[in-house]
């Protein structure tokens, strides 16, 4: 997700000693949609690869599984740290979107605001804000509440958010209890 992949998918393989080395009995891809996060996108693998596992044992135990030799190089996911989690607001505006989605719910996305640490739920680009810089935050105030911060590129505007000690919250939330703020930037 962070690397901004349209597709992703998941294997049925026979275990070897390598590290996922082994003949593969079966696979399926998932469209990643810009919406998902890495907890939605789980969740829905998880039930069609339930789905594919029953499958692959079902023609296991019925002598009609095929497993086909992996080919090509080994590529690595390690696990995502608090590190990878923190926003650079100098990244442009789909990077940082990608990277909130990427590492939410876990590790969390995040930021820091009056030195405390500030997560953030979700966060969609804003092409029409292009005069903030990065890690400024703007808010609008009436029915349209909203918080918008500058990166690298355009705008991004916080949908979901959770200031130190708070639950998460709605950003527009947010946005209207500091709206006669000025001051505001992300570390």
């Amino acid at each position: 997700m962070i690397n901004g992949d349209d597709v992703t998918g998941a294997s049925t393989f026979l275990l070897e000693k390598g590290l996922d080395t082994g003949p593969v009995y079966g696979q399926l891809t998932e469209t990643v949609h810009p919406g998902d996060t890495s907890g939605a996108l789980l969740e829905r693998l998880s039930h069609s690869g339930a789905v594919l596992l029953a499958q692959t044992l079902s023609a296991i135990g019925a002598g009609a599984a095929h497993a086909v030799p992996q080919s090509g190089d080994v590529t690595l996911a390690p696990k995502l740290t608090i590190d990878d989690a923190r926003v650079n607001w100098t990244q442009p505006a789909l990077a940082i979107r990608r990277r909130i989605n990427g590492v939410t719910p876990e590790p969390g996305a995040w930021t820091t605001w009056d030195g405390a640490r500030f997560k953030i739920g979700s966060a969609v680009p804003r092409p029409d804000i292009t005069d903030l810089a990065p890690g400024q935050v703007r808010f609008t105030g009436g029915a349209q509440a909203a918080a918008v911060v500058g990166t690298g590129s355009t705008g991004v505007e916080l949908l979901q958010v959770q200031p130190a000690g708070k639950k998460m919250m709605p950003g527009a939330d947010w946005a209207r209890g500091l709206a006669n703020r000025e001051d505001v930037v992300f570390e």
